[in-house]
């Protein structure tokens, strides 16, 4: 189905880098490589990496030569100097490298091109049945990655880019094996069971692929942007689901198999799920809004949201998903209530509750950071 085809070469930004940057497993140079990141448009000195890094100048020096070549770094002016000659600072030049992010859901898939600052500069969305079997799935997600790197970077056969190409990230619903990329039983298309997503999308795209869970993904972006500290994503969509974030890295499980939030059964003997159990908070904050009860949905999403937060003391819960996206005013005032009462209970601060930044995206650009985050030394979360 067309693999990569070449490096890019005339680009005029870093020809090449992609590969190089796969290349980089010097945790030296992703530590500078991040830093130059954070830096942003003014830059940073050879000076000041050495101090944030430890490292030595000439080392430093060595590292930011092959950046530049590599055209991953660039020189962006003069400095002042307390002393001695003004220093020249260097800056990344995020149109280098780009990750693809897809976020798989039940009806629909939507893929977006970032560069290496994580700025979206594509974006396709199209519609999509995730039961209608592997080949038609995959065909749809290869189709609309086609089409987003095509937009930003025209060539020739699908990826002739890939040098500023470095993979591709893929989030969807669980649970799942997010080590081999293979898919379990997802709630709801059991037919998905053991599937090996990664590599047969890593043969379609003749690109490396990572795959993990829509709620990880989502939280992966997040705590890469502004958000710190320890929080929950709660994903309320086609599904609900749970991304959490345990003092700044995201918390998996040994199977991948937390954050399976909207299966926690909170009403015995309550209607029956997708997942077979009864009661679960999914079920019943679907079954409120398909009776266009938010409000109601909201409480039942508080009370789960109040479990988090009693088991895991976090620090803030933030709200993502279309149906949240449908209703948020209803929906930070609903779980905000539910955990307001529980903090009066407990004599505790209440846990603020906010609506996710990054709107419809957050799962697709937090899937493109499972490709970024190791480039930068950030591991995939």
């Amino acid at each position: 189905m067309g693999g990569v085809a070449g490096t890019g070469k005339g680009t005029g930004t870093g020809a090449g880098a992609g590969a190089n940057l796969l290349a980089l497993r010097s945790h030296n140079a992703a530590l500078v490589l991040d830093l130059l990141r954070t830096a942003g448009s003014d830059g940073i000195s050879r000076l000041e990496l050495a101090e944030r890094t430890g490292l030595t100048p000439q080392a430093v020096s060595k590292i930011t030569a092959r950046l530049r070549e590599d055209g991953l770094a660039a020189e962006a002016g003069r400095r002042a100097s307390t002393g001695g000659k003004p220093r020249t600072v260097l800056r990344l030049v995020p149109e280098a490298g780009h990750a693809v992010g897809v976020h798989l859901d039940r009806d629909e898939v939507r893929a977006v091109l970032v560069d290496l600052r994580g700025t979206v500069v594509g974006e396709r969305r199209a519609a999509l049945d995730l039961g209608a079997g592997a080949r038609a799935v995959l065909t749809a997600v290869t189709q609309v990655v086609r089409e987003t790197v095509a937009e930003v970077l025209p060539a020739g056969p699908l990826l002739a880019q890939a040098g500023s190409l470095l993979g591709v990230g893929v989030a969807l619903p669980g649970p799942l094996d997010h080590v081999r990329g293979v898919l379990h039983r997802v709630t709801g298309f059991p037919e998905w069971d053991g599937f090996p997503l990664r590599e047969a999308l890593a043969e379609r795209l003749g690109l490396p692929v990572v795959v993990d869970k829509d709620t990880n993904a989502a939280a992966l972006g997040l705590a890469a942007g502004d958000e710190g500290g320890s929080f929950a994503y709660l994903h309320l969509g086609t599904g609900l689901g749970a991304g959490l974030v345990i003092g700044g890295s995201v918390h998996r499980g040994a199977r991948t198999g937390a954050g399976e939030f909207g299966h926690q059964v909170i009403q015995l003997d309550g209607p029956p799920c997708t997942c077979g159990d009864r009661g679960c908070v999914e079920a019943l904050c679907l079954g409120a809004v398909a009776r266009g009860d938010a409000e109601e949905a909201a409480r039942v999403l508080g009370a789960g949201a109040a479990n988090l937060v009693g088991l895991l003391d976090i620090d803030v819960v933030l709200l993502g998903g279309r149906t949240v996206a449908a209703a948020p005013e209803a929906f930070v005032r609903g779980v905000g209530a539910v955990l307001g009462a529980r903090a009066r209970r407990t004599g505790e601060d209440a846990v603020p509750v906010r609506v996710a930044p990054g709107g419809g995206r957050v799962v697709a650009v937090g899937a493109a950071q499972l490709v970024l985050g190791p480039v930068f030394g950030r591991g995939a979360g």
